[in-house]
C-alpha cells in the first residue's frame, strides 16, 4: 500500500428541498385549504476517524464528496425526505485544515470520533405553513436553503509513542526491524526510507509504537533531501530516540545537524525529550568507539547509549529508556534531561 499523508479534497453538503404549493382537491370539500408540505433537509458532510486506515491514499483518486439534496415537499401535507449524509473516513491522527492550510478545523485521534464539516441546507416551508386567519389560501412557499461548499486539507500525523530521528543511514530502519515485526527497506545507501514506518515494540510487559521517518540532512527545512515534510509524524511522540552513526567522521557535527533541523521545524519538537544513542557500535573497535562516545557526549552534553541493532548490543537498554520516558512523559516531561540511562554503556 502506498503511503500518502496529505490530501486536498472538495466537499459539498446537500441543499434543502423546496416547499410545495398545494391545495386540497377532495370531492364535496368546497373550500379546500392549502396543504403543501415542507422540503427535506439537505445531507451533512462528516469527517469520521476509523481504525482500519493508516494512509490517505484513497483521496488521491477521489477528491469530490457531496451529500444528497433534500427532497421537495409534496401535496397532502407530505414533507420531503431528508438527504443522505456524506461521511469522509480518515485514519487516526488526521488533522483537517481550511483551504488556506493554516486554520485547523479538527484533529481526530481516536477511532469513532466524528466532526461536522459542512451542514446541509434546511428545507423550505410549504404553503400550508403560512396559513392564517387573514391569509387562508397562501400561494407561495419557501425555497430550500443552499448547502455549504468548501475545500479542505487532510494531513496525517502518525500516532506513535516514540520516534526515531537521525541522518540518513544512521541505522534507524535496522533498529526498527530488530525490535519489532516491521519490515522496512534496509540498504547501504542514503534515503532508503522514503516514507514513515511504524512498528509495535514489546519491552518487558509494556507495548509501545515506534515510528521511523526518513533521514534529515543539513538544509532539510529548506527542502534539501526529502525535506522536513515527514517531521510532523514525530510531533505526537512522547520521546525521540536520536541515532548517531558511529562510523561518521564527526559524530558531534552529525548530532548538531539534526538538532538544528528539528529546531528550524518546530521549537516544541526541539524541546521534546530526547534519548541519544551511538549506533552501529559493532562496526568499530573498542578504542575508536570510546573516542566517538566521548565526542558525542561532549557535543550533546549528556551521556549517550551505545547500540548495535545487528549484534543486539545496548538494544535492551535503549528500549528500557524509551519505556521509562513514555511512562513518565504525562507526569514529568522536563525531568531527567541530563540524566544518564541506567544500565547504559560506559567507556
Amino acid at each position: 500500500m502506498k503511503f500518502l499523508d496529505q490530501a486536498k479534497i472538495y466537499i459539498a453538503s446537500g441543499a434543502g428541498g423546496n416547499g410545495c404549493i398545494g391545495f386540497r382537491r377532495e370531492k364535496f370539500i368546497e373550500f379546500g385549504g392549502p396543504n403543501g408540505g415542507d422540503g427535506g433537509k439537505g445531507g451533512d458532510v462528516w469527517i469520521e476517524c476509523v481504525q482500519n486506515l493508516n494512509t490517505l491514499i484513497d483521496y488521491r483518486y477521489q477528491q469530490h464528496f457531496k451529500a444528497k439534496t433534500g427532497q421537495g415537499g409534496m401535496g397532502q401535507n407530505r414533507a420531503g425526505a431528508n438527504g443522505d449524509d456524506c461521511t469522509v473516513k480518515v485514519p487516526p491522527g488526521t488533522q483537517v485544515y481550511a483551504e488556506d492550510g493554516e486554520t485547523l478545523l479538527a484533529d481526530l485521534t481516536t477511532p469513532g470520533e466524528r466532526v461536522l464539516i459542512a451542514k446541509g441546507g434546511n428545507g423550505g416551508f410549504g404553503n400550508a405553513h403560512f396559513k392564517s386567519a387573514t391569509n387562508q389560501a397562501p400561494t407561495f412557499a419557501n425555497p430550500g436553503q443552499p448547502g455549504e461548499e468548501l475545500t479542505i486539507w487532510l494531513r496525517l500525523k502518525l500516532i506513535a509513542d516514540a520516534g526515531l530521528v537521525g541522518l540518513p543511514n544512521a541505522g534507524k530502519s535496522t533498529f526498527l526491524a530488530a525490535v519489532s515485526a516491521a519490515k522496512p527497506k534496509i540498504a547501504d545507501y542514503p534515503f532508503t526510507t522514503l516514507h514513515p514506518n511504524l512498528g509495535v515494540v514489546r519491552s518487558g510487559d509494556t507495548d509501545f509504537v515506534l515510528a521511523d521517518i526518513p533521514g534529515l540532512i543539513e538544509g532539510a527545512h529548506e527542502g534539501a533531501g526529502l525535506g522536513d515534510q515527514f517531521l510532523g509524524h514525530v510531533e505526537r511522540c512522547r520521546v525521540l530516540l536520536h541515532l548517531v552513526d558511529a562510523t561518521e567522521e564527526d559524530v558531534g557535527a552529525a548530532y548538531k545537524t539534526v538538532r538544528r533541523e528539528l529546531k528550524a521545524y518546530s521549537n516544541e519538537l526541539h524541546k521534546k525529550k530526547e534519548i541519544i544513542a551511538l549506533s552501529k557500535a559493532d562496526a568499530l573497535d573498542d578504542d575508536t568507539l570510546k573516542e566517538k562516545f566521548a565526542e558525542l557526549k561532549k557535543a550533546a552534553r549528556k551521556t549517550p547509549l551505545v547500540v548495535s541493532a545487528v549484534s543486539g548490543k545496548g538494544v535492551k537498554e535503549a528500549l528500557y529508556a524509551l519505556t521509562r520516558e513514555i511512562a513518565r512523559a504525562g507526569d514529568d516531561d522536563d525531568a531527567g534531561d541530563d540524566e544518564a540511562v541506567p544500565g547504559g554503556w560506559q567507556p
